[in-house]
């Protein structure tokens, strides 16, 4: 029911576009710059509609949201602050942020099924979707790689936040002390958190997001 509700309220924040034409993707926009592609048949005459959802992580509006832009064929056809819902023929595309990119482009038919939209090849997602497709093996080992070090990311915080608490005499009274068995220096902390991050934007690239490691990372 509150997912209902969730996407009731952003179907109402969707607005027509202005017909302006959808600008070629650049090298030096990886950073900032997410486009996804979506084709769909069209019930007209039978050819098939291309959708594109732009979104540029680093711009936002006057209440300091960021937008995502629907275009239909090359031209903006709505947009919507994030998370997004825009109506397409049979049903719905998805769209929603994290702390590290899109966590969310997916395109939602009417019975349900999910699909993710395809990121242009000149994107940072659309690159890492190349690099999984041209090397599957080492793709799941970097996978691997980006969770682990979020889960020992998650327990270095959870272990020194124990530790913390517990510090304080009126906890320590009813449950004890715990120290951490990981004592980090601030510089080690800096580390962790800069490998983190890494982690969690290699995750981003492949619209890959847990509220537990992600979130906490965030």
């Amino acid at each position: 029911m509150f997912e209902d509700t969730r996407r009731r309220r952003a179907l109402k924040r969707v607005t027509p576009g202005d017909g302006r034409a959808l600008k070629r993707f650049r090298w030096w926009q990886m950073t900032f710059r997410a486009l996804f592609y979506l084709r769909l048949p069209d019930d007209g005459d039978g050819r098939q509609a291309v959708y594109a959802v732009d979104v540029r992580h680093g711009k936002t509006d006057s209440s300091g949201h960021v937008t995502a832009h629907l275009y239909l064929d090359d031209r903006q056809h709505a947009r919507s602050r994030l998370p997004a819902v825009f109506p397409v023929p049979g049903g719905a595309v998805e769209v929603r942020k994290s702390a590290f990119g899109l966590k969310r482009c997916h395109y939602v038919t009417a019975d349900g099924a999910e699909y993710q939209l395809v990121p242009d090849r000149d994107s940072a997602e659309g690159r890492r979707a190349h690099f999984e497709r041209k090397h599957p093996a080492l793709s799941r080992g970097t996978g691997f790689l980006s969770s682990s070090v979020l889960v020992v990311a998650l327990f270095v915080l959870v272990a020194q936040l124990a530790e913390q608490l517990t510090a304080s005499p009126g906890i320590s009274r009813h449950v004890g002390t715990f120290t951490s068995p990981v004592d980090l220096p601030a510089w080690g902390n800096t580390v962790l958190g800069l490998i983190t991050v890494t982690a969690s934007t290699e995750r981003a690239l492949r619209l890959r997001y847990s509220r537990l490691l992600d979130g906490a990372a965030g």
